[in-house]
């Protein structure tokens, strides 16, 4: 093998082999090791013109101790970072809370899911997390048991908690409070907790929190969990038979979706859950009789709860079968036909102002025919709602707001945020997961301990029709406009 030297700008590269054997682009990767110059960049004189890469050594005359020149630029050295590779279990648990995107899982301790799923999707209400972080362990007034105010601690404690980890999170303290709060949540079969429904579980949670909140000594919290899942109801109840007619208020913090063999939508579930039939004494026949009950909305909250009524109490076999049937939902829901005359002439100008935002955005014309200057439209009330479906959330502070301020206003539309799910054939047994919209707008399913991140359209294929989870819970977020 004969040696050369090679000359490339000032260096000299003396005592380079050549392997005559090995076609001269093998010479010209030894060369791009001492120089940083590529094959593909590199003119090598050689006898006859330049160096091909399949020329043929023999031909070429190259000789032992021969000075050849090569031309050609160097690729640029790369720099090593100033800050080496930082891996996210290195990173502070806030941290790595922000990197992943999500909060953390919930182990299930023995039949659980119904309350981890509960507790992901009550989790997502930002104001509900404030409220509660502003209730004190000596804040319990004396009309408040022992066990609601512990209750409420811990669901303080352990929203904190999945805040602030990434890895999976043991609610153990939160689950011996409720069980000694709600001892049906403490039954067992053999020696082994029995599943439970998650319904259940979502409403007396729910319960105890308006309670202990609402008897908190801080203003701030007072009234809270009324603001934020209350629904107010005017319903007239009438009696064909004797003509007899009233009106009554109730309020609750969830509607209901029936579902019969009539029932596709959701919207023709909630038809169905505002009217019903009761039995009464009737006083001016002075026996019983069958009145009719029909409802409306009378007041919104900022996240409506919808229950799928699909468990019944089947004699036969003693137990809560399941009612299996799809019932579709929407990612936006419109609850505009539902409300009184009194709310939908409350819901007509924030509506209105909502379609202009959102014309807006899209580039549209408005029918005001001077929305096209400018000072109009920077007097155009701003959306705080997620119109855009980014599920980031609204600010509230609508009691708080001065007559100089803009109010927030609730437009009667909502968008889908949480899925609690139930996978199975019982309510006593079955499976159930929270699928939750994160502020980012990205779905994650937990399942109990181990969060995924799902697609937007999978969400809405949780509608039943089968053995796969379907929505048992669904969660909407009111978008706001601020007039």
């Amino acid at each position: 093998m004969p040696t050369v030297s090679v000359k490339w700008q000032k260096e000299l590269f003396p005592a380079v082999e050549i392997d005559t054997s090995q076609p001269p682009y093998v010479f010209k990767c030894q060369l791009y090791d001492l120089t940083g110059v590529p094959p593909e960049r590199q003119k090598i004189m050689v006898k006859g013109g330049l160096l091909k890469d399949d020329a043929d050594w023999s031909t070429l005359g190259v000789k032992d101790g021969q000075k050849l020149m090569m031309m050609g630029t160097a690729d640029e050295i790369v720099k090593a970072p100033e800050k080496g590779p930082v891996f996210m279990e290195d990173l502070p648990e806030e941290e790595q809370v922000v990197a992943v995107g999500h909060s953390a899982g919930l182990y299930n301790l023995g039949n659980t899911c119904y309350m981890n799923s509960t507790l992901q999707c009550l989790h997502s209400v930002p104001e509900l997390k404030s409220a509660l972080s502003s209730y004190t362990n000596s804040g319990r007034s004396n009309e408040l048991d022992q066990y609601s105010h512990l209750l409420t601690v811990a669901t303080r404690d352990l929203f904190s908690d999945l805040d602030r980890n990434v890895r999976p999170v043991a609610p153990l303290q939160f689950l011996s409070v409720l069980r000694k709060k709600y001892p049906q949540f403490a039954q067992q079969h053999n020696g082994v907790y029995m599943q439970q429904d998650a319904e259940e579980c979502w409403t007396q949670l729910m319960y105890t929190l308006s309670q202990s909140l609402r008897s908190s000594e801080s203003s701030e919290v007072s009234g809270t969990v009324k603001a934020l899942f209350g629904i107010d109801l005017v319903s007239r109840i009438h009696c064909a038979e004797s003509g007899e007619e009233s009106s009554e208020m109730e309020s609750v913090y969830a509607l209901k979706c029936h579902i019969s063999q009539d029932v596709n939508h959701l919207h023709e579930g909630l038809k169905h859950g505002l009217k019903s039939e009761l039995e009464k004494v009737s006083p001016s026949l002075g026996r019983s009789a069958i009145y009719s009950k029909e409802s409306r909305i009378n007041d919104l909250p900022r996240y409506l709860t919808v229950q799928f009524v699909r468990f019944f109490w089947k004699r036969e076999s003693n137990q809560k079968a399941k009612i299996l049937r799809k019932v579709d939902y929407p990612l936006e829901l419109d609850v505009y036909e539902f409300c009184s005359d009194e709310l939908r002439q409350k819901l007509q100008a924030p509506r209105q102002t909502l379609r202009e935002l959102e014309n807006a955005k899209l580039g549209l014309k408005t029918q005001d025919k001077n929305s096209g200057s400018k000072e109009n439209d920077a007097n155009i009330p701003k959306s705080e709602g997620p119109s855009d479906n980014s599920g980031e959330p609204s600010a509230i502070t609508h009691e708080k707001a001065t007559s100089s301020e803009k109010k927030v206003q609730l437009t009667g539309i909502y968008d889908l945020v949480a899925v609690l799910t139930h996978k199975g054939r019982s309510a006593d047994s079955g499976h159930y997961v929270g699928w939750v919209k994160q502020e980012s707008g990205k779905w994650i399913q937990f399942d109990d301990d181990n969060p995924s991140p799902q697609r937007e359209e999978d969400i809405t294929r949780l509608s039943g029709g089968g053995d796969w989870h379907m929505a048992y819970i669904c969660m909407y977020k009111a978008r706001v406009v601020s007039m």
